[in-house]
């Protein structure tokens, strides 16, 4: 599928709870200035849990150039002030992992508990499924409890819990919980046991 056929959708605007309209669109190179100044503006304690730092123009830079590969699928969110959110489908070209896909979401702190998470949720969810992925994850630490919710709201269930596995920059380490969804359902019937 191509990325235009994927992208057909957006932009469009959509309607939160509380009857405030954000546009989503396709995440493009024109984006970048705008994704660094989100990340710029984000709390610290937010900064420390980002997989990648996107504080940085080359990490940017990279995610733009992943876009163009079609290894990354992204959504931006604005407002009339600017970006307020983003969400991402990251695959892995690797040829045994090359159906799976991961969700990442990032929000602007002042639209939380207001429906845009689980709207970019909602929709990257839609377009990581159009694109044929077979099974989707999604990481977050345990306290993300929101961020969890929202994932279960679509049929994702946790997969595993990894204990002390992220690290701030303080030196605090938290648990990583790693939710799934398969597609297609489990298609391995020998679940549960490890073969080496």
């Amino acid at each position: 599928m191509s990325n235009e056929a994927v992208y057909n959708a957006y932009p469009k605007n959509v309607a939160l709870p509380d009857g405030a309209t954000v546009e989503l669109r396709q995440m493009t190179a024109s984006d970048r200035d705008a994704i660094l100044a989100f990340a710029r503006a984000l709390p610290q304690e937010d900064l420390m849990f980002l997989r990648l730092d996107l504080t940085e123009d080359s990490v940017v830079d990279a995610w733009v150039q992943n876009l163009a590969t079609g290894h990354t699928f992204s959504i931006v969110a604005y407002d009339s002030d600017g970006l307020i959110g983003y969400a991402s489908v990251h695959r892995n070209p690797t040829s045994w992992t090359r159906h799976m896909g991961e969700i990442r979401v990032n929000v602007n702190p002042e639209y939380r508990s207001r429906g845009l998470g689980r709207v970019l949720i909602s929709n990257i969810f839609d377009l990581a499924s159009a694109l044929g992925l077979r099974k989707i994850t999604a990481h977050m630490t345990s306290d993300q409890r929101g961020a969890q919710a929202a994932f279960r709201h679509l049929g994702f269930v946790p997969e595993a819990l990894l204990a002390d596995y992220v690290q701030d920059r303080k030196g605090t380490t938290r648990d990583m919980v790693i939710m799934s969804f398969d597609v297609t359902g489990h298609t391995d019937q020998s679940a549960g046991t490890l073969r080496v």
